[in-house]
Protein backbone atom coordinates (compact mmCIF):
# COMPACT_ATOMS: atom_id res chain seq x y z
CA UNK A 1 0.00 0.00 0.00
CA UNK A 2 0.97 3.57 -0.67
CA UNK A 3 1.47 6.46 2.01
CA UNK A 4 -2.08 7.62 1.58
CA UNK A 5 -3.36 4.48 1.17
CA UNK A 6 -2.41 3.46 4.36
CA UNK A 7 -3.59 6.53 5.82
CA UNK A 8 -7.19 6.34 4.84
CA UNK A 9 -6.93 2.99 6.68
CA UNK A 10 -5.57 4.65 9.41
CA UNK A 11 -2.21 2.62 9.49
CA UNK A 12 0.43 4.70 11.31
CA UNK A 13 3.31 3.84 10.49
CA UNK A 14 7.09 4.51 12.06
CA UNK A 15 7.90 6.87 9.29
CA UNK A 16 4.65 9.10 9.72
CA UNK A 17 5.41 8.78 13.66
CA UNK A 18 8.74 10.35 12.83
CA UNK A 19 7.48 13.10 10.62
CA UNK A 20 4.69 14.09 12.86
CA UNK A 21 7.35 14.78 15.59
CA UNK A 22 9.30 16.46 12.92
CA UNK A 23 6.30 18.75 12.18
CA UNK A 24 5.46 18.56 15.88
CA UNK A 25 1.94 17.99 15.31
CA UNK A 26 -0.54 15.17 16.47
CA UNK A 27 0.36 11.79 14.59
CA UNK A 28 -3.53 10.91 14.58
CA UNK A 29 -4.27 14.70 12.86
CA UNK A 30 -1.40 13.97 10.83
CA UNK A 31 -2.69 10.87 9.33
CA UNK A 32 -6.27 12.39 8.32
CA UNK A 33 -4.59 15.10 6.37
CA UNK A 34 -2.82 12.82 4.73
CA UNK A 35 -5.51 10.38 4.15
CA UNK A 36 -7.45 13.37 2.58
CA UNK A 37 -4.85 14.82 0.22
CA UNK A 38 -4.21 17.76 2.17
CA UNK A 39 -0.79 16.90 3.55
CA UNK A 40 1.83 14.91 1.19
CA UNK A 41 4.86 13.45 2.79
CA UNK A 42 7.01 12.62 -0.61
CA UNK A 43 9.14 9.61 0.25
CA UNK A 44 10.09 6.66 -2.52
CA UNK A 45 9.54 3.02 -1.31
CA UNK A 46 13.44 2.05 -2.28
CA UNK A 47 14.58 5.73 0.01
CA UNK A 48 15.49 6.70 3.00
CA UNK A 49 14.63 10.04 3.63
CA UNK A 50 14.11 12.92 6.57
CA UNK A 51 10.65 13.57 6.43
CA UNK A 52 9.31 16.56 5.60
CA UNK A 53 5.69 16.59 5.32
CA UNK A 54 3.87 19.33 3.04
CA UNK A 55 0.67 21.26 3.30
CA UNK A 56 -2.08 22.07 5.88
CA UNK A 57 -0.62 22.72 9.90
CA UNK A 58 2.70 21.58 9.14
CA UNK A 59 5.53 23.75 8.48
CA UNK A 60 5.98 25.86 5.57
CA UNK A 61 8.58 23.88 3.20
CA UNK A 62 11.24 25.38 0.93
CA UNK A 63 12.71 23.70 -1.88
CA UNK A 64 15.93 24.29 -3.73
CA UNK A 65 16.45 23.56 -7.28
CA UNK A 66 20.13 22.99 -8.65
CA UNK A 67 21.19 21.14 -12.07
CA UNK A 68 23.77 21.75 -14.87
CA UNK A 69 22.36 23.41 -18.00
CA UNK A 70 23.79 22.58 -21.42
CA UNK A 71 25.91 25.75 -21.46
CA UNK A 72 27.92 24.56 -18.13
CA UNK A 73 28.15 21.69 -16.61
CA UNK A 74 30.21 21.22 -13.04
CA UNK A 75 28.67 18.17 -11.78
CA UNK A 76 30.63 18.81 -8.35
CA UNK A 77 29.39 22.50 -8.34
CA UNK A 78 25.93 21.43 -8.73
CA UNK A 79 26.73 18.47 -5.81
CA UNK A 80 27.94 21.70 -3.79
CA UNK A 81 24.98 23.24 -4.03
CA UNK A 82 22.82 20.67 -2.82
CA UNK A 83 24.97 20.36 0.00
CA UNK A 84 24.72 24.28 0.61
CA UNK A 85 20.89 24.13 0.28
CA UNK A 86 20.57 22.12 3.12
CA UNK A 87 23.04 23.79 5.38
CA UNK A 88 20.71 26.88 5.37
CA UNK A 89 17.66 24.58 5.67
CA UNK A 90 16.21 23.58 2.20
CA UNK A 91 12.90 20.87 2.56
CA UNK A 92 13.78 19.90 -0.42
CA UNK A 93 16.12 19.55 -3.42
CA UNK A 94 15.32 19.27 -7.15
CA UNK A 95 17.46 18.08 -9.77
CA UNK A 96 16.55 20.26 -13.06
CA UNK A 97 20.00 19.18 -15.09
CA UNK A 98 19.96 19.41 -19.01
CA UNK A 99 23.23 18.98 -19.86
CA UNK A 100 25.65 16.23 -19.17
CA UNK A 101 25.86 12.30 -18.32
CA UNK A 102 22.07 12.87 -16.50
CA UNK A 103 21.82 9.99 -14.86
CA UNK A 104 24.98 10.09 -13.32
CA UNK A 105 24.50 13.85 -12.08
CA UNK A 106 21.29 12.89 -10.57
CA UNK A 107 22.92 9.30 -9.03
CA UNK A 108 25.76 12.09 -7.18
CA UNK A 109 23.25 14.68 -6.40
CA UNK A 110 21.09 11.98 -4.58
CA UNK A 111 23.49 10.57 -3.12
CA UNK A 112 24.18 13.70 -0.37
CA UNK A 113 20.74 14.82 -0.51
CA UNK A 114 18.99 13.68 2.67
CA UNK A 115 16.13 15.78 2.36
CA UNK A 116 12.71 14.28 -0.27
CA UNK A 117 14.16 14.44 -3.92
CA UNK A 118 12.55 15.73 -6.55
CA UNK A 119 12.83 15.59 -10.77
CA UNK A 120 11.42 16.56 -14.20
CA UNK A 121 11.32 13.55 -16.38
CA UNK A 122 10.18 15.47 -19.49
CA UNK A 123 13.66 16.93 -19.78
CA UNK A 124 15.83 13.81 -20.03
CA UNK A 125 13.11 12.79 -22.18
CA UNK A 126 13.90 15.60 -24.63
CA UNK A 127 17.70 15.10 -24.00
CA UNK A 128 17.78 11.53 -25.26
CA UNK A 129 15.88 12.68 -28.58
CA UNK A 130 17.41 14.00 -31.34
CA UNK A 131 14.71 16.41 -31.88
CA UNK A 132 11.75 17.49 -28.76
CA UNK A 133 8.98 16.59 -31.18
CA UNK A 134 10.48 13.01 -31.93
CA UNK A 135 9.81 12.07 -28.46
CA UNK A 136 7.59 9.08 -28.59
CA UNK A 137 4.54 9.26 -26.28
CA UNK A 138 6.42 5.51 -24.39
CA UNK A 139 9.79 7.74 -24.03
CA UNK A 140 7.32 10.44 -22.14
CA UNK A 141 6.40 8.00 -19.71
CA UNK A 142 9.54 5.59 -19.71
CA UNK A 143 11.44 8.77 -18.15
CA UNK A 144 9.15 8.72 -15.51
CA UNK A 145 9.34 5.45 -14.49
CA UNK A 146 13.37 5.45 -14.99
CA UNK A 147 13.43 8.21 -12.05
CA UNK A 148 11.45 6.48 -9.70
CA UNK A 149 13.10 3.19 -10.28
CA UNK A 150 16.20 5.38 -9.56
CA UNK A 151 14.66 6.50 -6.05
CA UNK A 152 13.10 9.91 -6.67
CA UNK A 153 10.47 11.32 -4.53
CA UNK A 154 8.76 13.92 -6.71
CA UNK A 155 8.15 14.51 -9.70
CA UNK A 156 7.01 17.80 -11.64
CA UNK A 157 4.89 16.58 -14.51
CA UNK A 158 2.87 18.81 -16.48
CA UNK A 159 -0.28 16.75 -16.94
CA UNK A 160 -2.56 19.85 -17.10
CA UNK A 161 -1.34 20.23 -20.44
CA UNK A 162 -4.23 19.12 -22.60
CA UNK A 163 -5.97 20.67 -26.09
CA UNK A 164 -8.62 22.85 -23.77
CA UNK A 165 -5.96 24.50 -21.92
CA UNK A 166 -3.51 25.11 -25.42
CA UNK A 167 -6.49 26.79 -27.12
CA UNK A 168 -7.03 29.17 -23.99
CA UNK A 169 -3.53 29.73 -24.21
CA UNK A 170 -3.28 30.40 -28.03
CA UNK A 171 -6.61 32.87 -27.72
CA UNK A 172 -4.54 35.26 -24.89
CA UNK A 173 -2.76 37.94 -25.30
CA UNK A 174 0.29 36.87 -23.26
CA UNK A 175 3.61 38.73 -23.44
CA UNK A 176 5.73 35.94 -22.70
CA UNK A 177 3.52 33.21 -23.59
CA UNK A 178 5.11 29.83 -21.77
CA UNK A 179 7.97 30.14 -19.61
CA UNK A 180 7.99 26.74 -17.75
CA UNK A 181 10.59 24.85 -19.99
CA UNK A 182 8.68 21.13 -19.12
CA UNK A 183 5.41 23.08 -20.80
CA UNK A 184 7.07 24.32 -23.82
CA UNK A 185 8.41 21.01 -24.29
CA UNK A 186 4.72 19.19 -23.97
CA UNK A 187 3.07 22.13 -26.15
CA UNK A 188 5.85 21.99 -28.60
CA UNK A 189 5.10 18.32 -29.14
CA UNK A 190 1.86 18.59 -29.11
CA UNK A 191 1.44 21.33 -32.28
CA UNK A 192 3.67 19.76 -33.84
CA UNK A 193 2.46 16.04 -34.15
CA UNK A 194 -1.49 17.32 -33.32
CA UNK A 195 -1.88 14.92 -30.89
CA UNK A 196 -3.06 14.84 -27.05
CA UNK A 197 -0.49 15.44 -24.15
CA UNK A 198 0.66 11.89 -23.52
CA UNK A 199 0.75 12.76 -20.00
CA UNK A 200 -2.22 13.74 -19.62
CA UNK A 201 -3.86 11.39 -22.37
CA UNK A 202 -2.53 8.47 -20.40
CA UNK A 203 -2.76 9.48 -16.79
CA UNK A 204 -3.88 6.51 -15.55
CA UNK A 205 -1.21 4.55 -16.94
CA UNK A 206 1.13 7.51 -15.30
CA UNK A 207 -0.50 6.69 -11.50
CA UNK A 208 -0.11 3.26 -12.19
CA UNK A 209 4.21 3.77 -12.15
CA UNK A 210 3.92 6.65 -10.03
CA UNK A 211 1.99 4.52 -7.14
CA UNK A 212 4.37 1.33 -7.57
CA UNK A 213 7.14 3.40 -5.63
CA UNK A 214 5.22 5.67 -3.99
CA UNK A 215 6.21 8.65 -5.47
CA UNK A 216 4.63 12.08 -5.20
CA UNK A 217 3.14 13.51 -8.11
CA UNK A 218 3.45 17.84 -8.58
CA UNK A 219 1.16 18.63 -11.00
CA UNK A 220 3.15 21.32 -13.22
CA UNK A 221 1.94 24.72 -13.99
CA UNK A 222 2.72 24.75 -17.86
CA UNK A 223 0.91 28.10 -18.24
CA UNK A 224 2.60 29.82 -15.26
CA UNK A 225 2.62 33.92 -16.14
CA UNK A 226 5.89 34.84 -16.48
CA UNK A 227 5.56 38.18 -15.86
CA UNK A 228 2.88 40.67 -14.47
CA UNK A 229 1.63 41.23 -17.98
CA UNK A 230 0.10 37.97 -17.98
CA UNK A 231 -0.45 37.10 -14.40
CA UNK A 232 -4.35 35.36 -13.87
CA UNK A 233 -5.26 35.12 -17.35
CA UNK A 234 -7.74 32.58 -18.72
CA UNK A 235 -4.86 30.26 -19.40
CA UNK A 236 -3.43 29.75 -16.35
CA UNK A 237 -7.16 30.01 -14.96
CA UNK A 238 -7.91 26.98 -16.96
CA UNK A 239 -5.16 24.80 -16.11
CA UNK A 240 -6.20 25.79 -12.25
CA UNK A 241 -9.20 23.43 -12.96
CA UNK A 242 -7.87 21.18 -15.42
CA UNK A 243 -5.40 20.69 -12.15
CA UNK A 244 -8.24 19.73 -9.70
CA UNK A 245 -9.63 17.21 -11.49
CA UNK A 246 -6.59 15.52 -11.99
CA UNK A 247 -5.93 16.15 -7.99
CA UNK A 248 -9.39 13.78 -7.53
CA UNK A 249 -7.87 11.17 -10.01
CA UNK A 250 -4.34 10.97 -7.82
CA UNK A 251 -6.64 10.22 -4.05
CA UNK A 252 -8.96 7.86 -5.99
CA UNK A 253 -5.52 5.90 -7.19
CA UNK A 254 -3.41 6.09 -4.40
CA UNK A 255 -1.26 8.53 -5.02
CA UNK A 256 0.30 11.28 -3.18
CA UNK A 257 -0.10 14.74 -5.09
CA UNK A 258 0.51 18.55 -4.55
CA UNK A 259 -0.32 21.30 -6.91
CA UNK A 260 2.23 23.93 -8.76
CA UNK A 261 1.32 27.71 -9.08
CA UNK A 262 1.86 31.04 -10.55
CA UNK A 263 5.32 32.71 -11.48
CA UNK A 264 4.86 36.75 -11.58
CA UNK A 265 1.68 38.10 -9.91
CA UNK A 266 1.19 41.63 -8.30
CA UNK A 267 0.27 41.67 -4.63
CA UNK A 268 -3.23 42.49 -4.87
CA UNK A 269 -3.65 39.20 -7.47
CA UNK A 270 -1.92 36.96 -4.86
CA UNK A 271 -4.48 36.59 -2.74
CA UNK A 272 -7.32 35.74 -5.38
CA UNK A 273 -4.79 33.43 -6.69
CA UNK A 274 -4.03 31.23 -4.07
CA UNK A 275 -7.22 30.72 -3.17
CA UNK A 276 -8.81 29.98 -6.18
CA UNK A 277 -5.92 26.89 -6.60
CA UNK A 278 -6.61 25.78 -3.16
CA UNK A 279 -10.92 25.67 -3.86
CA UNK A 280 -10.31 24.11 -7.74
CA UNK A 281 -7.99 21.58 -5.60
CA UNK A 282 -9.73 20.52 -2.32
CA UNK A 283 -7.41 22.12 -0.71
CA UNK A 284 -3.90 20.10 -2.27
CA UNK A 285 -0.65 21.15 -0.66
CA UNK A 286 0.22 24.27 -2.93
CA UNK A 287 3.64 24.29 -4.54
CA UNK A 288 4.98 27.83 -5.63
CA UNK A 289 7.59 29.49 -7.28
CA UNK A 290 7.91 32.73 -5.34
CA UNK A 291 5.79 34.28 -6.60
CA UNK A 292 7.43 37.52 -8.22
CA UNK A 293 5.62 40.43 -7.26
CA UNK A 294 8.03 42.75 -9.75
CA UNK A 295 9.50 42.12 -13.16
CA UNK A 296 12.70 44.32 -12.72
CA UNK A 297 14.43 42.95 -9.66
CA UNK A 298 16.72 41.30 -11.82
CA UNK A 299 19.51 40.39 -9.30
CA UNK A 300 17.20 40.64 -6.44
CA UNK A 301 14.88 38.15 -7.76
CA UNK A 302 15.33 36.16 -4.48
CA UNK A 303 13.79 39.58 -2.69
CA UNK A 304 10.98 39.80 -4.76
CA UNK A 305 10.10 36.03 -4.61
CA UNK A 306 10.18 36.25 -0.89
CA UNK A 307 7.94 39.09 -0.84
CA UNK A 308 5.17 37.28 -2.70
CA UNK A 309 5.97 34.19 -0.95
CA UNK A 310 5.45 35.35 2.48
CA UNK A 311 1.80 36.75 1.33
CA UNK A 312 1.16 33.57 -0.96
CA UNK A 313 1.60 31.43 2.32
CA UNK A 314 -0.48 33.83 4.25
CA UNK A 315 -2.94 33.01 1.94
CA UNK A 316 -2.74 29.30 1.93
CA UNK A 317 0.45 28.44 0.00
CA UNK A 318 2.68 25.65 1.64
CA UNK A 319 5.88 24.83 -0.34
CA UNK A 320 7.90 27.92 -1.32
CA UNK A 321 10.58 27.50 -4.45
CA UNK A 322 13.23 29.47 -4.19
CA UNK A 323 14.21 32.06 -6.08
CA UNK A 324 18.08 33.17 -6.54
CA UNK A 325 19.64 36.26 -7.66
CA UNK A 326 20.70 34.84 -10.99
CA UNK A 327 17.08 34.35 -11.86
CA UNK A 328 16.59 35.63 -15.23
CA UNK A 329 20.41 36.48 -15.71
CA UNK A 330 22.49 32.94 -15.89
CA UNK A 331 23.36 29.58 -13.77
CA UNK A 332 23.32 29.92 -10.28
CA UNK A 333 26.50 29.87 -8.46
CA UNK A 334 26.68 28.40 -4.66
CA UNK A 335 26.21 31.77 -3.55
CA UNK A 336 23.55 32.44 -5.03
CA UNK A 337 21.75 28.95 -3.65
CA UNK A 338 22.43 30.02 -0.41
CA UNK A 339 20.95 33.38 -0.88
CA UNK A 340 18.25 32.02 -2.68
CA UNK A 341 17.71 29.43 0.39
CA UNK A 342 17.79 32.25 3.28
CA UNK A 343 15.26 34.41 1.62
CA UNK A 344 12.73 31.65 1.03
CA UNK A 345 13.30 30.67 4.67
CA UNK A 346 12.60 33.40 6.13
CA UNK A 347 9.60 33.99 4.19
CA UNK A 348 8.82 30.49 5.07
CA UNK A 349 9.13 31.38 9.00
CA UNK A 350 7.16 34.69 8.50
CA UNK A 351 4.07 32.69 7.03
CA UNK A 352 4.89 29.91 10.21
CA UNK A 353 4.27 32.85 12.59
CA UNK A 354 0.88 33.25 11.67
CA UNK A 355 0.19 29.53 10.53
CA UNK A 356 -2.06 27.36 12.49
CA UNK A 357 0.06 24.37 13.88
CA UNK A 358 2.88 26.09 13.55
CA UNK A 359 2.95 29.70 14.92
CA UNK A 360 3.55 28.19 18.42
CA UNK A 361 6.90 27.44 17.78
CA UNK A 362 7.54 29.77 15.04
CA UNK A 363 6.96 32.69 17.73
CA UNK A 364 8.98 30.59 20.32
CA UNK A 365 12.14 31.38 18.22
CA UNK A 366 11.47 35.23 17.86
CA UNK A 367 10.98 35.29 21.28
CA UNK A 368 14.61 33.70 21.71
CA UNK A 369 15.89 36.28 19.40
CA UNK A 370 14.82 38.73 21.15
CA UNK A 371 15.55 38.06 24.53
CA UNK A 372 19.15 37.58 23.22
CA UNK A 373 19.05 40.88 22.13
CA UNK A 374 17.57 42.21 25.31
CA UNK A 375 20.78 40.10 27.42
CA UNK A 376 23.45 41.04 24.59
CA UNK A 377 24.02 37.89 24.16
CA UNK A 378 25.41 38.31 20.78
CA UNK A 379 26.51 33.89 20.17
CA UNK A 380 22.29 32.91 20.44
CA UNK A 381 21.68 35.83 18.31
CA UNK A 382 23.57 34.25 15.85
CA UNK A 383 22.98 30.98 16.40
CA UNK A 384 19.05 31.86 15.70
CA UNK A 385 20.50 33.97 12.55
CA UNK A 386 19.74 32.04 9.36
CA UNK A 387 22.95 32.46 8.39
CA UNK A 388 25.31 32.92 11.66
CA UNK A 389 29.04 32.82 10.15
CA UNK A 390 27.77 36.24 8.45
CA UNK A 391 26.38 37.67 11.37
CA UNK A 392 28.98 37.41 13.26
CA UNK A 393 31.04 38.67 10.44
CA UNK A 394 28.72 42.09 9.81
CA UNK A 395 29.06 42.41 13.88
CA UNK A 396 33.11 42.41 14.08
CA UNK A 397 33.43 44.57 11.07
CA UNK A 398 32.66 47.70 13.17
CA UNK A 399 33.06 46.03 16.93
CA UNK A 400 32.25 48.00 19.77
CA UNK A 401 33.78 48.71 22.66
CA UNK A 402 31.07 47.46 25.08
CA UNK A 403 28.46 44.93 25.15
CA UNK A 404 26.35 46.98 22.45
CA UNK A 405 26.83 47.31 18.06
CA UNK A 406 28.58 49.69 16.86
CA UNK A 407 25.18 51.42 15.03
CA UNK A 408 24.02 53.31 18.50
CA UNK A 409 27.46 52.58 20.39
CA UNK A 410 26.37 54.20 23.88
CA UNK A 411 23.18 55.61 22.97
CA UNK A 412 21.70 51.58 22.82
CA UNK A 413 18.27 52.30 23.61
CA UNK A 414 18.28 49.23 25.38
CA UNK A 415 21.19 49.84 27.48
CA UNK A 416 20.02 53.51 28.12
CA UNK A 417 16.57 52.24 29.35
CA UNK A 418 18.03 49.30 31.92
CA UNK A 419 20.64 52.06 32.67
CA UNK A 420 17.61 54.78 34.01
CA UNK A 421 15.86 52.11 35.60
CA UNK A 422 18.98 50.85 37.69
CA UNK A 423 19.70 54.33 38.58
CA UNK A 424 16.02 54.94 40.10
Amino acid sequence: MTLIEEAKKGVLNKFIRRTAEYERVEADRLLRLIAKGHVVVPKNVIREVEPRAIGMLVSTKVNANVGTSQEYINVEEEVEKAVVAQKFGADAIMDLSTGGDLREIRKKIMKIVRVPFGTVPIYEAARDCRKIVDISEDEFLRAVEKHAKEGVDFMTIHAGVNWISVERLRNSKRLLGVVSRGGAITIGWMLHNEKENPYYANFDYLLDILKEYDVTISLGDAFRPGCINDAGDRAKYTEFIILGELVEKCRAKGVQCMVEGPGHVPLDGIFPAVRAMKSVTDNAPLYLLGPLVTDISAGYDHISSAIGAAIAGLAGADFICYVTPSEHLGLPSVEDVKEGVIAAKIAAHAVDLVKEGQKEWAKLRDYEMSLARKNFDWDKQFALSPDPEKARRIWERRRAKGDYCSMCGDLCAIKLVEQFAKDK
